[in-house]
């Protein structure tokens, strides 16, 4: 139902003419899809106030609640076409009231960790792209149609979107910029293991993958009771945006996975002075994939005792800064992390190994990241005590990677178990830290395992080559005679 629903939707929006790529398309998606989410979600906790003899005071004020502008029914369930507005008249009550009040939420709410005031951030975000007031009368009815009630419809349906954001790399690298493979982030999730009573963290969320995963992961791996749930959705998971359309599509995945009020801040995490960072707001667990390739202007590079330009660099000094003492991290980042010899990556590289134990570096091939031809790397380590051996796994899926054959799930399987003994085999090795250059902390992938195959020929084979030389220069020689 919802997949055909999704497409539906695309078809009207590839037709109007603000809409002109996935971008477009899973934004405007993904307010009208959060409205008709709020509305169900109120109705919920509406009518379990009223079971339980108590009062729920609305969100959302009548006249802006999704039955009255978005689908006013009959007294038999249908759309009530009378009342209901379309064409212009929708366009001008959606553009010039329903998300000017929306937006407003981010002044009036209290608490900025509050559902109120995730409203007011979102809609002060977005805006209405569709120009046809039809055409958004047209994916209103067909959003109308989802269902959010069980935990069943909402998997299927955070599925869905997931694999909208994924589209999104067709549009350029900009929304590539906000996917990182599904089974790349089940697997450093499951290395890295997080647990309820853990407080987990993106500096760079994103689609808010890494964060949606852990929650699952943490859910499903103990039957929780009230309090642990409750711990789950509100004191657990933390992450910041700069991008506006990835926090907007960040807090909507994870309202869709569960979380009902995620702790996503929209800001600019690199312009914060780690020097201001405090024991309050340090954290046990980090899952990221900041930006590849990135470059921060110099008023930003101050924020960092270590300065450069490169964005991942900065990232990574602030994920150090930002864990307790015994958190774990993994973050992706780019392979020539572990060998450029300027300053800045060998300073960095000589602070992860004293400060942290890089106990394990995956190694992905060519093509794991669909559209970008960038090398990476994932680094795994705990803050508060020095490396001394450095696991290293390379991965070989025996296939080229791309569009078509996409990393999965069965390919990362045995890293997965294999990290967890720190296994040795014909792709994985330790590096003992001691035998590390210290003048450069040279980290770069160099598997031991691996000979060099020496293709030496035999002497009637040079023999043969020289015999065909000399035939050649000789007729070479005899050419030029000609024109003398």
């Amino acid at each position: 139902m919802y997949e055909e629903a999704f497409k539906n939707i695309d078809d009207v929006l590839w037709k109007d003419a603000g809409c002109s790529s996935e971008l477009d398309y899973i934004e405007q998606t993904s307010w009208i899809l959060f409205l008709k989410y709020l509305d169900d979600y109120e109705i919920d906790k509406e009518t379990a106030a009223l079971l339980n003899g108590e009062t729920y005071e609305r969100i959302i004020d009548k006249e802006f609640r999704w039955e009255k502008w978005a689908y006013p029914k009959t007294n038999n369930g249908k759309l009530d076409y009378d009342i209901a507005l379309t064409g212009e008249d929708l366009l001008d009550f959606v553009n010039q009231e329903l998300l000017p009040h929306l937006a407003g939420f981010k002044q009036s709410a209290d608490n900025p960790r509050s559902i109120n005031y995730k409203i007011g951030e979102i809609f002060s975000e977005l805006r209405n792209k569709l120009q046809s007031g039809y055409s958004l009368r047209d994916v209103i009815n067909k959003v109308n149609d989802l269902k959010f009630l069980s935990n069943e419809e909402k998997l299927e349906l955070s599925s869905l979107y997931e694999d909208k954001i994924k589209n999104m790399g067709n549009a350029g690298r900009n929304g590539g910029e906000y996917y990182t493979p599904r089974p790349l982030i089940k697997s450093i999730v499951k290395v890295i293991n997080p647990q309820i009573g853990e407080t987990v963290y993106d500096g760079a969320v994103g689609s808010a993958g890494f964060l949606c995963e852990a929650f699952d992961w943490i859910r499903n791996s103990k039957e929780l009771n009230a309090a642990e749930f409750q711990q789950l959705q509100t004191g657990t998971f933390f992450g910041k945006e700069k991008k506006s359309l990835a926090y907007v599509i960040g807090i909507m995945n994870m309202i869709l996975h569960g979380v009902e009020a995620p702790h996503i801040v929209h800001t600019n995490t690199l312009a914060e002075n780690l020097a201001e960072v405090q024991q309050k707001d340090r954290v046990d667990v980090i899952l990221a994939n900041p930006p590849f390739g990135g470059k921060e202007r110099s008023e930003i590079q101050q924020n960092f005792p270590i300065k450069t330009s490169e964005t991942a660099y900065l990232f990574l000094q602030h994920f150090i800064k930002m864990m307790t003492s015994g958190g774990r991290c993994g973050v992706v980042i780019k392979n020539t992390f572990l060998s450029n010899v300027d300053n800045a990556s060998v300073a960095l590289r000589k602070q992860l190994l004293e400060e942290c134990n890089l106990f394990a570096v995956l190694d992905l091939p060519q093509g794991s990241f669909i559209g970008t031809g960038v090398k990476t790397v994932v680094l795994f380590f705990e803050k508060g005590k020095p490396t001394e051996k450095v696991w290293y796994y390379q991965l070989d899926v025996g296939r080229n990677m791309g569009k078509t054959n996409p990393l999965n799930e069965r390919d990362l399987a045995d890293f997965v178990e294999t990290a967890k003994t720190k296994q040795l085999s014909d792709n994985s090795w330790l590096v003992d830290i001691g035998s590390v250059n210290t003048e450069t902390w040279d980290l770069t992938v160099n598997n031991p395992n691996t000979v060099e195959e020496i293709n030496n020929r035999t002497p009637q084979e040079i023999i043969a080559e020289i015999e065909q030389l000399d035939v050649l220069a000789t007729q070479t020689l005899q050419k030029l005679k000609e024109f003398l």
